[in-house]
């Protein structure tokens, strides 16, 4: 691999058909300022030094609905938490999202497609999603709803759970959901602290061949949630769920029955009305419960969607995600740039590897939305899409969850297609978006996220709060905001002072958002995210990103996956990297010679850890995550305090005790 070559580049005929040039175009005509041809870098730093005018922009060209204001950017104090976008704003993030009502699109038009695993298929035209809208939206107010309180959603990834969603909005409820998959305690410990008084829940969901039902579980959450007034279900596995185990339980369609051809209304309040709450994955602690604003994460979604990702009326859009991940609430977004978004709800891998890009020509798929750990397992399992499947309608791959292994860039333009925007992504729950995007105007480079958002003031920063140049040595630092931006979150719910919204992001570098990755700038103003900072490893006093680690030694044929976490021992910390190997494969000598002479050749010997383990299963989270910080905890003798977080928590059992860390 020559890393200073493209692995693709756009032609100027696709740069110029592009939304964010288009919207490059009217910036220079409206504002009259310099920016050259198809330059989207010069667009960025512009976006930055003009926030208002920026966002304003961005409100204009990307069509939202509702008043704006006559300002766009109030900077308080000037530092980030006393800024508000659109003070003076009314808007009503449902109301954008079905917009296609006001717009003329055909009642007709696919709104959303959907697919189980087990070949379960429904739609929904725009016609049907607005009347289900209408319907739940007046049975949520017969039922004694009002603006503020929270609904809640403990859901498989159905089309149910938008209609719910759009429906609470639209009347002012704030919602907020996880997916059904959670355990008992890890619902309770979500929703416990938000107070619902509605609980929506499914009868059960399909995984990788089986079925659960979620029933009984579903009468335990009732009791431990007293500020819950109804329960609705929805029937999923079955036509007509037995609800005799949850009392006072009521069927979605008894619920809403009576309110059909209800008309469709949306109550506008400001840019900063909560939306919905999501929560921090919880494997250091109790999930916090991020607040977020409508207007804010709407802006940012139309953003990132329709500029970065260059989504288009028309278009279909697919990520693969739960509702228990934020970029459940990204891809419902992009209704409101009237596409029709794909759910798919299931083990992406069942029965089949290929089974979501099998969804990808079923459905068109324009942009098809990936973790970067699906991307490495299936190119580990030899699948090669471009062989066997058309994608033909497919002009956009997102990344995000972990970062992208060199490899698995190469891996997306040698075996899925040539001719697409590998747009890998970097942002958070706490944001409801990201710092560091793709763009379809410039080059894909290996192992390179393309940029810093528009609107966005990304840097790296070392431990003394300095900037570091990408073209330096050992440029990694932490990956910060200096600038604000309107999809921060209002705060967290009970926090009433802010005291720990300010710790958790504002108190390292003050007055600075510090995000919590690792992460360096590349010499093409691209960046390169290196693991979580809050699991990065110090060796000798050097900070070492752990995705550096995972690069390397995954490119080991019998390694099928990798994860190291710092063990305190004699006064100091090492590093232990854990493997899961192939089948057939064994942890013996020579394989500890490889690992270690890979390190020490392509990072450097303080990479090199002090212990290799051999696991047969690494613990991530339910959005597929790996999770260094519960192993850490484990192999240190520590409490994990919310396995609930987990996907597999008893792979946890493998990292205690092992005697190959006792010495």
């Amino acid at each position: 691999m020559n890393a200073s070559l493209p692995l693709w580049a756009p032609t100027a005929d696709q740069v110029a058909a592009t939304r964010i040039d288009e919207f490059r175009r009217d910036v220079v005509a409206r504002h009259h300022v310099d920016l050259d041809l198809a330059d989207t870098v010069a667009l960025q730093r512009w976006s930055v030094a003009n926030k208002g005018e920026f966002w304003a922009e961005v409100w204009r060209f990307c069509g939202v609905v509702g008043d704006a204001g006559a300002t766009a950017l109030d900077p308080g104090d000037g530092t980030m938490l006393a800024a508000r976008f659109f003070p003076d704003a009314q808007l009503n993030y449902a109301e954008n999202v079905l917009r296609s009502a006001t717009t003329g699109a055909a009642d007709d038009v696919i709104a959303i497609e959907f697919l189980r695993e087990d070949g379960v298929a429904r739609r929904l035209t725009w016609g049907e999603l607005r009347a289900d809208v209408a319907a739940t939206a007046a049975a949520l107010t017969a039922a004694g709803v009002q603006p503020g309180d929270r609904i809640a959603a403990w859901m498989p990834n159905l089309p149910d759970t938008i209609v719910y969603f759009l429906a609470a909005n639209s009347i002012g409820a704030v919602f907020s959901s996880t997916s059904a998959d959670f355990g008992v305690s890890g619902v309770i410990d979500r929703f416990g602290q938000i107070e619902p008084v509605v609980l929506i829940a499914a009868d059960g969901y399909c995984y990788g061949g089986k079925t659960f039902d979620c029933l009984d579980r579903l009468a335990a959450i009732r009791d431990a949630l007293p500020s819950v007034r109804e329960v609705v279900v929805i029937a999923n596995l079955a036509a007509e769920p037995d609800l005799s185990a949850v009392p006072g339980a009521v069927s979605s369609a008894d619920f809403t029955a009576p309110h059909r051809g209800a008309p469709l209304a949306f109550r506008r309040a400001s840019f900063d009305q909560p939306v919905y709450i999501l929560f921090s994955s919880g494997t250091t602690g109790a999930p916090k419960c991020i607040v977020h604003r409508a207007g804010g994460v709407l802006l940012k979604h139309l953003s990132e969607q329709q500029l970065q990702c260059d989504v288009r009326p028309g278009d279909r859009v697919f990520y693969f995600t739960t509702c228990g991940w934020m970029m459940w609430n990204w891809l419902v977004s992009a209704l409101a740039s009237q596409a029709t978004i794909v759910l798919f709800d299931g083990n992406p891998q069942h029965p089949g590897a290929d089974t979501l890009f099998d969804l990808a020509d079923r459905y068109d798929i324009t942009l098809m939305g990936l973790s970067a750990k699906f991307i490495d397992a299936v190119r580990k399992g030899g699948l090669r899409p471009r062989d066997t499947h058309r994608l033909t309608s497919l002009r956009t791959i997102c990344s995000t969850g972990s970062p992208l292994a060199f490899e698995g860039y190469e891996w997306v333009y040698d075996a899925v297609k040539t001719d697409v925007h590998l747009a890998s992504i970097c942002g958070g729950t706490d944001l409801c978006g990201s710092f560091v995007v793709g763009d379809p105007t410039r080059p894909v480079f290996a192992g390179e996220l393309q940029g810093p958002a528009l609107g966005m003031q990304v840097d790296v920063f070392d431990d003394d709060g300095q900037h570091i140049p990408g073209a330096e040595a050992g440029n990694e630092g932490e990956l910060v905001c200096t600038g604000a931006f309107p999809s921060m979150p209002l705060g967290f719910l009970g926090d009433s002072t802010r005291a720990r919204y300010r710790a958790a992001y504002y108190e390292r570098f003050p007055g600075i958002w510090a995000h919590g990755d690792f992460a360096a700038w590349t010499p093409r103003g691209g960046m390169r995210i290196l693991g979580r900072s809050d699991a990065t490893l110090n060796a000798s006093g050097v900070r070492i990103g752990t995705a550096e680690i995972y690069r390397v030694v995954e490119r080991i044929p019998t390694i099928a996956e990798s994860i190291a976490a710092a063990q305190l021992w004699d006064d100091d910390t090492r590093i232990v990297l854990f493997v899961r190997l192939v089948d057939g494969a064994a942890l013996d000598d020579e394989l500890h010679r490889t690992i270690r002479t890979h390190l020490r050749e392509h990072c450097s010997p303080r990479h090199v850890p002090a212990r290799i383990v051999a696991v047969t299963d690494i613990p991530r989270t339910r959005s597929g995550k790996i999770t260094e910080l519960a192993v850490a905890d484990v192999i240190n003798g520590r409490s994990v305090r919310n396995t609930e977080a987990l996907a597999n928590p008893e792979a946890l059992d493998q990292y205690r005790n092992r005697p190959e860390l006792q010495s």
